[in-house]
């Protein structure tokens, strides 16, 4: 996603419950995401723990992936927005923006909005939106305070099991930024991301 405005101070966020933990998500009804179908052989990375947090079925198309269309690639955004703030956005209907996954900065807790067969409206192009699974990080592109260590690690992990589920290869060719979508003009998660430590963590093990 991209700014909509100046943003409130990371501490303020972060001491009043941005990185959210079990508490503040009391509307969460299920931990583990859906993995059914899953026919290849388990030397692939464990999923880190998320919790179901669905976004308005207004905002995604349900499918039937990787099926339907192949699963390729994995798109790294940064919100612009507080964790809570972003849930808001992807349960408002009227807004007409999802992600599958999002990872808050105190803890790297994450969030599912929406099951990986179905296409989330992350990407702004709609050939890479059927191919790709959206990754959200609380925080704005230019404050790196708000890329921990935390969310690195749980976001790094994520996206490695993301990609021995569905044998997407771990490099930048198919670990991309939402600012290499062709067609976007979202700057996310711009050049304060540490690229080559995600990719590190990502690839470990």
């Amino acid at each position: 996603m991209e700014a909509h405005g100046p943003a409130p101070t990371r501490r303020t966020l972060l001491r009043s419950g941005a990185g959210l933990g079990a508490a503040a998500l009391a509307l969460v009804a299920t931990t583990a995401t859906a993995h059914a179908g899953d026919r290849r052989p388990r030397r692939a990375a464990a999923y880190p723990p998320t919790h179901w947090i669905p976004a308005s079925t207004s905002n995604y198309r349900v499918s039937s992936r990787p099926t339907a269309y192949p699963i390729e690639f994995v798109v790294i955004h940064v919100t612009q927005e507080t964790f809570p703030d972003a849930v808001k956005i992807f349960q408002d209907p009227a807004r007409q923006v999802s992600t599958h996954y999002m990872v808050a900065s105190a803890d790297g807790y994450i969030g599912q909005f929406v099951r990986e067969k179905d296409v989330a409206w992350h990407a702004g192009n709609k050939d890479y939106n059927n191919r790709s699974i959206g990754i959200e990080h609380e925080g704005w592109v230019d404050d790196p305070a708000w890329f921990t260590d935390e969310m690195y690690a749980s976001s790094a992990a994520l996206t490695a099991a993301v990609c021995d589920r569905f044998a997407i290869p771990k490099d930048r060719d198919h670990i991309i930024a939402h600012s290499e979508v062709p067609g976007s003009d979202h700057t996310d998660p711009g050049p304060l991301w540490d690229w080559d430590r995600y990719m590190e963590l990502v690839n470990q093990g």
